[in-house]
């Protein structure tokens, strides 16, 4: 094969190739020509009616999945706020959903109130009034939409259908106002259901407040909602918008999207107000389908994406979910997915008060598995944009194209993502245009992409590129000195509860943390005792210490090797605890992520009292765990069952306590543990699904800085993850083909390794290599034991 040969093949496989194309390589011109297809004809009827579209978008919150975002440096900040925000540059976001916080756990974190007791209103609280700021100063014309997932639990004394829930809405509304920002739609309780008398008051109070103007929907649920609002002309006036979630099912493929008739019939506009929760690569096909499908198959004029941004640490739930990866503000690291430029082939070529085109939407050929195109006209009435998608098409097709109805016939420009490619050139890109010919014009459309035609220009794909990943160094310290009252401490991530700087009690001056979540909240999540994390999963061996000043009686605690916070369930977290009392009994606690707690150490000290400061510590070196209480060693214990992980802060419920001057040093051994990556394939050694079962065996995947990808050495030879799992051959295999697994370390010469300086890692007991299987490279490749060879795929790097 030729080389021009082999560059025209590379060409038709990666990008979007239009019948008749000329294509230049090299100062020579050719025409590629694509074989026959069955062509589907396909009118853009500018006449034809149809819904106004509302928009594609986003959501922050529902757990603090934009917390880390905020403490990320310049210029990666503002960059990655432009690949979110910003026309013609990225995702270009038409909606921003966020959260009301109510200083409970939403799914992936605890957002904080703007009014945690009765009257204790600050509208300078958290960090989602700072992201709208963000969102509209880069596009004025984004729209912004509240809602609660949970609320303080002096909030109609826990019942949140009542009238303070209103005028908890009313005030933050207000707050928004103060800050500059037009809120334009208001919902109730995230997936809680409704109540219907609660909706018709706060429809009356927005109005009586000077809030007419802002949209309420209901029910942020199913499609339950929709019966009554059919049926209830009161109900139906006080509802503006229905929005339901997953209706193509969740965390599903969304080739079929399913609308009842009664909200069909409403005539309310219908919002697929969550969708996703998928990863920011992987649910770019799920993303592709359900943007067009929504309104082909249930005239849906909103897609809302949960969440916008994985701005939270690998430990937490969810951890890789939205259009962009940005979880780590140390090092100013981040990565833009696909489904940033899935949801760009719609919002860069449209706007919020476009009109859909029924008839020139559908399915290609009136069959699914061709794949889907939706058409809209602008609010001018001549520029028009179809978007395309082919996700489970099985060949190339052509569309024959003809534009009618008063829509403009001039050039056609047309945009592509390939979402079955893994590489971001392929994503995005503007391909030739085309001239019709009295309206007419003809489209070739590969499988596995989302393209848009279309008559409009401005759109862009930005350049910016975050550096790569690097772990949180230590020494590490705090003061808290030179943060803004209200806000939250870098890096600090509230799990439960509100952990908040403001001004020091005790008679210290300057700032402190306090934890401000006076009484158990009303819940989205399972309840959990108030707590915070810091830090980096690879920390090992470390001392962490911290002032702490008990405001009132109960206890304070410091969290050290904390790693997998569970989100179903008992909630609970993988981490060892120092608690200490106001009557001085203290402990040394271990937690797990089934909500059990066992007891390692205890006894007491002097009582701390409250409103008194104190000096806590708690040190890690190896499997010694050692507790200190005003610089005087209270009490130690032997357990590894966690090897490394964040620090943290903790309370009993209710307990409005102080902390001040973290401080995280580190101890013999560099305090950490870290990945180990194959040479050939740069992804680490990863135990699945971040399973901690006996047997379960470890593979390649992407490095994400997850527990499951933490080994520490020991020196008793083993390669430990969780603390108290062993890397293992299988059934105490010596042969070439064992497999490589985890299990609970039980000092078995199967668990013994040797790190050798070629980059091989030997099993001690059968001297064969550690051996990514079939020279394997990609993600899911299984580990195994081989006969050493020096092949690339027996070397690995460490740390």
């Amino acid at each position: 094969m030729s080389a021009l040969s082999r560059l025209f093949r590379r060409i038709r496989t990666s990008t979007a190739v239009i019948a008749g194309l000329v294509l230049a390589a090299g100062g020579i011109v050719a025409t590629v020509a694509e074989p026959a297809h069955a062509a589907t004809s396909v009118t853009i009827n500018g006449a034809s009616g149809g819904r106004t579209f509302d928009g594609v978008g986003a959501i922050s919150g529902g757990g603090g999945n934009s917390r880390l975002l905020i403490d990320y440096p310049e210029p990666e900040r503002g960059q990655i706020l432009d690949y979110l925000f910003r026309p013609g540059y990225g995702a270009s976001l038409q909606i921003l959903k966020t959260e009301i916080g109510g200083d409970t756990n939403s799914t992936s974190g605890a957002e904080p109130s703007h009014e945690h007791t009765r009257g204790d209103l600050n509208c300078n609280r958290g960090y989602e009034w700072w992201l709208m700021e963000q969102a509209k100063a880069r596009n004025p014309a984004i729209k912004l939409y509240g809602l609660a997932w949970g609320a303080p639990g002096w909030i109609g004394n826990g019942n949140f259908w009542s009238t303070d829930m209103i005028n908890y809405l009313v005030s933050w509304l207000g707050c928004a106002k103060q800050h500059g920002l037009t809120i334009d739609y208001l919902g109730g309780w995230n997936e809680r259901g409704y109540n219907v008398s609660w909706y018709e008051q706060l429809r009356s109070a927005l109005n009586s407040n000077g809030y007419g103007g802002v949209k309420i929907v209901a029910a942020d649920s199913d499609w339950t909602v929709a019966g009554d609002v059919d049926s209830n002309p009161a109900f139906a006036s006080s509802v503006d918008i229905i929005g339901t979630h997953y209706p193509c099912g969740y965390r599903s493929a969304q080739t079929t999207c399913t609308v009842p008739s009664s909200a069909t019939s409403s005539g309310k506009q219908l919002w697929a107000s969550e969708n996703g929760s998928d990863d920011y690569n992987a649910g770019a096909n799920a993303m592709a389908r359900g943007i067009n499908r929504g309104y082909i198959d249930g005239k849906m004029t909103a897609y809302l994406n949960w969440p916008v941004v994985a701005a939270v640490t690998p430990n937490l739930p969810y951890p890789t979910m939205g259009l962009a990866l940005t979880p780590e503000p140390w090092s100013g690291s981040y990565t833009i997915g696909k489904n940033a430029w899935v949801m760009a082939q719609t919002s860069q070529f449209t706007a919020p008060g476009w009109q859909y085109l029924d008839s020139s939407s559908g399915y290609i050929g009136g069959n699914r598995g061709n794949g889907s195109y939706v058409s809209l006209k602008s609010t001018n009435k001549s520029d028009y944009s179809t978007v395309i998608e082919t996700m489970d098409a099985g060949a190339a097709q052509t569309l024959n194209f003809n534009v009618t109805g008063g829509l403009s016939t001039g050039t056609v420009h047309v945009w592509s993502t390939n979402v079955n490619s893994a590489n971001p050139a392929d994503y995005f890109v503007h391909a030739a245009d085309i001239t019709p010919a009295n309206g007419s014009f003809s489209l070739t459309v590969q499988p596995g992409r989302v393209y848009t035609v279309t008559t409009t220009t401005g759109q862009g794909k930005g350049t910016a590129a975050g550096p790569a990943r690097g772990a949180m160094s230590l020494p590490y310290s705090d003061s808290f000195d030179s943060d803004a009252a209200g806000t939250e401490a870098k890096y600090l991530m509230d799990w439960q509860g509100a952990f908040e700087v403001a001004s020091c009690g005790g008679g210290r001056t300057g700032m402190c943390v306090r934890q401000m979540s006076a009484q158990a909240p009303i819940t989205w999540d399972p309840l959990t005792d108030p707590h915070t994390l810091l830090g980096d999963l690879s920390w090992g061996n470390y001392t962490v210490s911290s002032d702490v000043l008990l405001e009132k009686s109960g206890y304070a605690e410091l969290l050290g090797r904390a790693n997998t916070q569970s989100y179903s369930g008992a909630a609970g977290l993988n981490a060892y605890h120092l608690r200490v009392s106001d009557t001085g009994a203290w402990s040394i606690l271990s937690s797990n992520t089934s909500g059990n707690v066992t007891t390692l150490a205890h006894g007491t000290t002097s009582a701390l009292g409250t409103n008194r400061w104190h000096t806590l510590s708690l040190a890690f070196s190896g499997s010694t765990i050692t507790a200190s209480v005003d610089g005087a060693a209270v009490g130690s214990a032997a357990d590894y069952g966690y090897a490394a992980g964040q620090v943290g802060y903790a309370t009993s419920q209710g307990e409005t306590a102080q902390f001040d001057n973290l401080a995280i040093t580190p101890g013999p051994g560099g305090g950490t543990s870290g990945p180990i990556t194959g040479a050939a394939s740069g992804r680490c050694v990863d135990v699945p699904n971040q399973s901690q079962t006996n047997g379960t065996q470890v593979e390649l995947w992407d490095c994400n800085g997850g527990s499951n990808q933490q080994w520490t050495s020991t020196t008793a030879g083993e390669l430990r993850v969780y603390g108290g799992s062993c890397l293992d051959a299988a059934n105490q295999g010596t042969g070439a083909g064992t497999k490589v697994d985890i299990y609970t370390c039980n000092g078995g010469a199967n668990q013994k390794w040797t790190v050798n300086a070629d980059g091989t890692i030997t099993g001690n007991q059968s001297g064969l290599c550690l051996d990514a299987t079939g020279n394997g490279t990609s993600n899911g490749t299984l580990l195994e034991l081989w006969t050493c060879n020096g092949g690339a795929n027996q070397k690995w790097t460490r740390g």
